[in-house]
């Protein structure tokens, strides 16, 4: 997927180290405490083409299509129980 495509999904950019002019960094997404989705970093894309896991599984759970994972994050999004205080 490219980068377009991780701003439309909402997915916020975020530098890995900004010390010395280098500008690597990653897209993250979280859908709730504990849950979230993580992308390659900036320095690992390959044709311009991105992908995306789940954060911190074994083995990876790994999305390269957009479809895809607009589908996971409209599901995963729509079942959480939201607090009324």
């Amino acid at each position: 997927m490219t980068e377009k495509e991780l701003h439309l999904l909402g997915f916020d950019k975020e530098f890995i180290d900004e010390y010395e002019g280098d500008e690597t960094y990653y897209y993250y997404y979280e859908i709730a405490s504990g849950l979230s989705l993580i992308s390659c970093s900036s320095e690992d894309v390959e044709d311009h083409m991105w992908y995306v896991e789940v954060f911190n599984t074994e083995p990876s759970i790994r999305f390269t299509e957009f479809g895809q994972l607009q589908g996971l994050i409209n599901l995963l999004t729509s079942a959480v129980v939201k607090w009324v205080i």
